[in-house]
Parts: C-alpha cells; sequence; structure tokens
C-alpha cells in the first residue's frame, strides 16, 4: 500500500534493515528446498489451464535451446525462488523479465523507447525476482550466442549494474518524474553509435525502421481476413482461433452471454 512506503529521507535507512533480512551475498547461491516440486511437474500443471493444441507448439519452441527452454519457464524459477532469502521488499513483478520480454516499441508521442514489452506474467512479490531472471537470462542467451566466459560475465554484471544505477537515480526523483521516465532508442543510439561496428549500425537500423512500421493497422492485416465483405479475426489452426470457434468446440453456445 502507498501509506506504508518510507519517505524519501527514511528510505535509505529502510533498505539497509530490509538488507539485513536478504544479504548480498545470500543471494549469489540457491539450495532446493525438500519439498520442491520437479520441473516438469510445474509445466505439466500449466497445462491444464491452457489451450490443449497449443501445448506441443509450446514445447517444440522451449525443445530449440537452452534459452528458448528457460523463456517458457517462468513458472519453474518462481517456484524456486520462492523458497529462496528475500529482502520483503514487494514489487509489481513483471513476472518475466528475460531478454526477450524487452525490446523497441513507440511510445503514445510516437517516439521509439526500449522497455518491457509483455507483463502476461506480472504479480507481486519480492524485486528480487525480477533482477535475477533477467540476470540469468543475459547469461543463458549470452551462452547461446557463443559468447566467451568472460563475456558472458561482462554482461550479466553489466545488467545488474544498471538496474542497481537506475534505481538510485529513481530513488531521488519524486513520483510523477519516475512516471514519465524513458530510455529513448535516440539516446541509445547516439551512445553506441561510434562503438559498434558498421555492420552492427545497419543492423540496428533495419531493427529500427520495423519497429517504426509495427502499429494496430499492420496487426490488424496479420490478425484478420475478409469473409463475405466482412472483416473477421483469422482461422489459422492452432496459433490462430476466433473466440466463437473455440465456444463450439467446448460445447457452448457463443450468442449466449455469462451473467
Amino acid at each position: 500500500m502507498a501509506g506504508n512506503r518510507p519517505s524519501r529521507s527514511t528510505a535509505p535507512a529502510s533498505g539497509k534493515e530490509a538488507r539485513k533480512l536478504a544479504p548480498r551475498s545470500a543471494q549469489a547461491g540457491w539450495e532446493p528446498g525438500e519439498d520442491r516440486v520437479g520441473p516438469l511437474e510445474v509445466l505439466a500443471e500449466q497445462d491444464k489451464t491452457r489451450v490443449p493444441e497449443l501445448v506441443p507448439v509450446r514445447y517444440g519452441r522451449m525443445l530449440a535451446s537452452a534459452f528458448t527452454f528457460y523463456r517458457g519457464a517462468a513458472a519453474i524459477m518462481a517456484a524456486d525462488l520462492a523458497a529462496a532469502p528475500n529482502s520483503g521488499l514487494r514489487v509489481q513483478l513483471c513476472g518475466d523479465a528475460h531478454l526477450s520480454n524487452f525490446g523497441v516499441f513507440q511510445a503514445p508521442d510516437r517516439q521509439l523507447v526500449f522497455d518491457i514489452n509483455d507483463f502476461d506474467e506480472t504479480l507481486p512479490g519480492p524485486f528480487e525476482w525480477d533482477v535475477k531472471r533477467l540476470a540469468a537470462s543475459v547469461a543463458i542467451g549470452a551462452r547461446d550466442r557463443g559468447f566467451k566466459a568472460a563475456q558472458s560475465e561482462a554482461a550479466t554484471l553489466a545488467s545488474v549494474n544498471a538496474y542497481r544505477t537506475a534505481m538510485a537515480e529513481f530513488a531521488a526523483m519524486n513520483e510523477i518524474d519516475v512516471w514519465y521516465s524513458r530510455l529513448s532508442v535516440a539516446d541509445i543510439a547516439a551512445r553506441w553509435q561510434e562503438k559498434v561496428a558498421k555492420e552492427d549500425r545497419r543492423r540496428l537500423e533495419k531493427n529500427l525502421a520495423k519497429a517504426r512500421n509495427k502499429d494496430s493497422l499492420r496487426a490488424l492485416e496479420k490478425l484478420t481476413e475478409t469473409v463475405d465483405g466482412k472483416l473477421r479475426i483469422a482461422t489459422r489452426p492452432p496459433l490462430l482461433v476466433p473466440i466463437e470457434k473455440l465456444a463450439v468446440r467446448e460445447g457452448r453456445d457463443p450468442g449466449r452471454s455469462k451473467r
């Protein structure tokens, strides 16, 4: 609750007290609990609430590499982190803060920004969970791309250092300024323009051009089709199925509304 938040003047002391509950050194290790549920059992439990036709698609994607498995295993990591020490500082988590859930998109003023772009796993929890999931994804992603061990370590440390630096800056700001803060692509490009190879700059420009073209009209074109002169959600099972077809399959009347 907002009323229970420490003031800006007392926040540093509160943070130090929270650190006593979970010292930074305690975050480096992990031990499985005695009642730990196996990873496959966690996935199987999730399958009960998923569209059956999509379960094989999901597992097929996860089997491609260690990184793609990690990407689909947010519930496994959350179950493991639940038994780990934490500071008690709870936030509204992204819930799945891996690399692939960060990207470039247009803000309401049409400026390109870099930020988290997926919140379908959001939930309240210890702030450490998001930080650990991001750090692990950087390490696994670096290994997946063939980085050397020293490069992987440097990238992982840089990610958590950037988080720490940003949190220190936000702590000195008022809430409205934090709300409107952003990491613009223009600022990122300017910062790295002279530090990357020409080929990497061309790849960046290509990806940015693609991001600028992503909008609701493009999504409409991809997800719909014209049937008898009317626009309908396209039917491309198992990935894209109109809700009325799912209702018929489940033996429900799509014309009746629930009350």
